[in-house]
């Protein structure tokens, strides 16, 4: 019966998913209206679609797991900083200036961005190429979260049953978006958010109130020992701040960095639709991100290592050594809801996941014919660009599934990578771009060689398991280098430093280039 009702629901929503991309598709005729639906979205939709796209499957399943179990209710600090750091301060400080440069130097992408503002093409053509490599493993973990949700929600064992759930979603992102390109997507956020913010409230409720209320959940949580302490979980800071604050960087400062939520700002409406978003997106992360980490900080009561340990869930240990942290929050799931509640978490899940997805392959394909494809072509019509964009979709769905058959990379693993580079690249760059006219072609290089070679520097160390004792030996410091978390959220920081260091050392050229890009602002 419980089976019979999730398929139903996921039936109605796919069919409610593929009928706006229907009805977006006779929209689309252009390539502004592909990858910004016209510049003329709304507050609600837009702030819809950034919060969507920044909340998925990863943070739903692989970080509240993951982060739940090391830092017990303290994970909810997360997912406050994802709310004033990732989304109130984003769109105040970013939100403006973004709209209005972006708009005045016809940029569509932040590689074109980057082109534009410093009159560069090898900028462009650099951006571009990070921004594609690096948001497949992103893609990857969003696909990893959301099968082992179906795993749980429909009993489905075996590798072959895996791969093909990975694949369905692939296809399912791939038809709408393909068919109305960002109108689709804003859309179906919009429907997906409230989708989500319904389920999560739900699902905490369930979950405290499966442990007694949650005054007995933190007493329970607290008679857990970590590093043979007592009442460490259930405190405010946790049983390691120090690490939980690189994880806050990371997730937080991130988005301000990120091509597929920056983008949200070059398509909205208006500056008025920016000062309601601030507000709209702020309260949907509190609600999403602060719901998701509190309820992973409770997965000890639900989920065990220990084999002699009965009335939790047995979580095995993964071929890396680590404890299968994606697995946590599914079994907690299956624990603590009643079975029509099942169907809904699939739904509040799928709804995540497939808006992520649909912001990454749009931003991915977007950048590689805009920016790399386009212009090396002698003749190319909108009409031309807008399939080669389709195309690029697929291409890109395709190689995020292969990597994402790989059940060993943990869905952390996977996006910290991704957002580390990302936002360890452009973070400085793109936001003191916005702002000051002093900022040199230089210094957004050496972000760029910064952030890419520490990124993959520390995944080539500590990433692939090939020098076991140095990752041993790097993990054991208070600010645990081995974590490729705190890698990323290290090279964020790096980022915001050197910007404005090797600016104050180098000069701008072209100042009468500057002052015009700038007279944006006076208009």
């Amino acid at each position: 019966m419980t089976t019979a009702i999730t398929i139903g629901m996921i039936i109605i929503y796919v069919a409610i998913m593929m009928g706006i991309g229907v009805y977006t598709a006779k929209q689309t005729r252009s390539v502004n209206d592909f990858v910004l639906g016209g510049r003329n979205v709304g507050s609600w939709l837009t702030a819809f679609a950034y919060g969507t796209s920044y909340f998925s499957a990863v943070v739903f399943i692989g970080y509240a797991g993951q982060f739940g179990w090391s830092y017990g209710v303290s994970a909810a600090w997360i997912g406050l900083g994802n709310a004033i750091i990732g989304s109130l301060l984003a769109w105040i400080v970013m939100g403006r200036r973004t709209r209005i440069m972006t708009q005045s130097l016809g940029a569509k992408t932040m590689p074109e961005y980057f082109e534009k503002r410093w009159d560069s093409k090898g900028l462009k053509i650099a951006a571009a190429m990070v921004v594609f490599i690096f948001l497949i493993p992103y893609t990857a973990s969003v696909y990893n979260g959301l099968s082992r949700l179906f795993n749980m929600a429909f009993s489905i064992e075996g590798e072959s049953a895996y791969q093909i759930i990975i694949v369905v979603m692939a296809l399912l992102t791939a038809i709408y978006v393909i068919l109305g390109g960002y109108s689709a997507t804003a859309i179906n956020d919009f429907i997906q958010g409230i989708v989500m913010l319904i389920g999560i409230c739900a699902v905490v409720f369930c979950a405290i109130q499966n442990q007694g209320g949650l005054s007995q959940a933190l007493s329970s949580l607290g008679e857990i020992e970590v590093n043979g302490k007592t009442n460490t979980l259930n405190s405010v800071f946790g049983p390691d701040p120090i690490n939980l604050f690189g994880v806050i960087i990371l997730t937080s400062l991130g988005t301000w960095g990120l091509p597929q939520m920056v983008h949200k700002f070059y398509a909205i409406k208006d500056q008025n639709a920016i000062k309601k978003g601030a507000v709209i997106s702020t309260l949907f992360a509190v609600v999403v991100a602060g719901g998701s980490y509190l309820l992973g900080g409770f997965d000890r009561l639900f989920c065990t290592l220990d084999e002699n340990e009965s009335g939790k869930t047995l979580i095995s240990i993964l071929s890396n050594n680590k404890p299968e942290y994606d697995a946590m929050v599914p079994a907690m799931l299956e624990s603590a809801l009643p079975d029509l509640l099942i169907g809904l978490v699939v739904v509040l899940v799928l709804s995540a996941s497939m808006s992520t997805l649909s912001s990454l392959v749009l931003t991915s394909s977007s950048t590689l014919t805009i920016d790399l494809i386009r212009p090396n072509m002698k003749k190319c019509s909108e009409k031309q660009e807008v399939i080669i964009m389709r195309v690029l979709i697929a291409v890109f769905l395709f190689v995020s599934v292969l990597i994402a058959f790989n059940k060993n990379a943990s869905i952390t693993t996977l996006m910290s990578y991704s957002w580390g580079a990302l936002a360890g690249t452009f973070l400085g760059p793109f936001l003191y771009g916005l702002f000051s006219k002093k900022i040199t072609k230089p210094a957004v290089w050496t972000s760029f060689i910064l952030g890419i070679g520490l990124s993959v520097g520390h995944m080539i160390l500590f990433g692939f398991g090939w020098f076991p004792e140095l990752s041993k030996t790097a993990a054991s410091v208070p600010l645990n280098l081995a974590s490729p978390i705190n890698a990323g959220a290290i090279a964020m920081i790096l980022s915001l430093i050197v910007v404005p260091l090797v600016s104050a050392c180098t000069k701008v050229k072209d100042t009468d280039y500057v002052e015009k890009v700038f007279r944006c602002y006076d208009e």
